[in-house]
């Protein structure tokens, strides 16, 4: 048997670019069929994330591109413990990150798979598989940024990456801030919240993509 060594940084870049370019051709598909207006939804706050794939050619694209993007998230999250042990960094990271990751993209996949079903049952689905995927996906990026700290080369990577995730969370503690003080504004801004946090977080995965080729992590294959 040979061992043979490949790059794995390839795999997190799709990981993180999958549902970022979906959820905009989605919304691209979605103004040219005339299912929602044509608008910039990060500040006009004209539509949400799950809208866009609800109905005509977009429900196929976000529907055949996020499941798979559910599946490469959750090997993404476990490769990532693999890595922060490659580092030597993030003991406790190590562990929290691929349960948590993997948790979050099997919301993602159940909230894909409710996407487009009416019923209460389908909106309890939606809403808690999106809610645990923004907020799981956050906290392994989160951790991941607070191990890096640990490690000579990536400190200050990881310095700038956890203020990323503190911006990440700043966004999260000003629309409930918003939502308690005037409600009737939280209903006409809470869209463009959640393509802003959708953006950062994929961010995030992008710069660990990046940190990935770098670093130079491998994943050993096997050939006889």
């Amino acid at each position: 048997m040979h061992a043979h060594t490949v790059r794995l940084w390839w795999l997190a870049l799709a990981a993180a670019l999958i549902p970022l370019v979906t959820i905009h051709l989605t919304f691209l598909v979605s103004v040219l069929e005339g299912h929602v207006p044509l608008c910039v939804p990060y500040w006009d706050s004209c539509t949400s994330i799950s809208r866009t794939g609800r109905h005509g050619t977009a429900y196929f694209i976000f529907k055949g591109t996020m499941l798979p993007a559910a599946v490469l998230g959750m090997l993404f999250w476990l490769l990532n413990g693999f890595w922060l042990r490659h580092l030597g960094v993030g003991p406790r990271a190590r562990i929290w990150v691929p349960l948590l990751g993997v948790t979050s993209c099997m919301a993602l996949g159940i909230y894909t798979l409710a996407l487009g079903h009416e019923g209460e049952g389908f909106n309890l689905l939606r809403r808690i598989g999106v809610v645990v995927y923004l907020s799981f996906t956050f906290l392994c990026e989160l951790l991941v940024s607070g191990a890096l700290i640990q490690h000579p080369r990536w400190q200050r990577q990881g310095q700038r990456m956890l203020m990323l995730s503190e911006l990440v969370l700043l966004v999260g503690i000003a629309s409930v801030i918003l939502n308690g003080v005037s409600p009737e504004l939280y209903q006409r801004t809470d869209d463009a919240f959640e393509w802003v946090f959708a953006l950062l977080i994929n961010l995030h995965a992008l710069w660990i993509a990046w940190l990935w080729r770098e670093s130079g992590f491998r994943g050993r294959l096997w050939a006889g």
